[in-house]
């Protein structure tokens, strides 16, 4: 096993997609190596907008050669016309991991909430401050999107084969309530099971 895993994560969109990629160790601790967003003219064709959405993530994978890829995983919204959008950057996002033979992964927002904040329903202000402190970045990373991706990257990481040391003791708090979430639901599963 290396002795970090690099992560390239995805909050997907055509007017604005997040691209975050981050450097975990065995100790869990992230370092920042790359942040921006992808973007793209509203009123320009959806063909177009996608072809911009895919040369920027395939611009990041060649300059910074990540070992996987976490894509937010689309949820229903009232407005069919952004989650449509949304779905579709989704798709190409997945797509190019594929084509560049990288292994991808998708994660609910709540998800990437509660393995950085511990929290699911944490608002965006309150992951760019986690995002911040768990990177020790001196500002919090701008736009939301940016700090998006960078927490699909974290949770990925530290969720999906991360290079993770044994033990509870290398885990952040939010990351300690998390285990201890994923424990409290795998007994309620195996007791109402048949």
């Amino acid at each position: 096993m290396t002795s970090s895993l690099r992560v390239l994560g995805i909050d997907p969109g055509l007017t604005r997609c997040g691209v975050g990629v981050v450097d975990v160790d065995r100790s869990r601790r992230g370092t920042l190596v790359h942040v921006g967003v992808i973007r793209s003219a509203p009123d320009a064709e959806i063909g177009d907008r996608l072809a911009i959405v895919a040369a920027g993530i395939r611009d990041v994978i060649a300059e910074h050669r990540p070992d996987a890829v976490a894509v937010e995983r689309v949820f229903a919204q009232q407005n069919t016309h952004t989650v449509m959008g949304t779905a579709q950057a989704s798709g190409v996002a997945l797509l190019i991991a594929a084509e560049s033979g990288l292994p991808a992964a998708t994660h609910t927002p709540s998800e990437v909430k509660a393995a950085v904040t511990g929290y699911g329903a944490a608002d965006k202000r309150q992951v760019q401050t986690m995002i911040a402190r768990i990177l020790r970045l001196d500002a919090l990373p701008q736009p939301a999107d940016a700090a998006d991706a960078l927490a699909i990257a974290l949770c990925h990481a530290w969720r999906r084969g991360g290079p993770a040391a044994s033990g509870s003791a290398a885990l952040t708090p939010a990351q300690r309530a998390w285990a201890d979430a994923e424990k409290r639901v795998a007994r309620t599963y195996v007791r109402t099971t048949p």
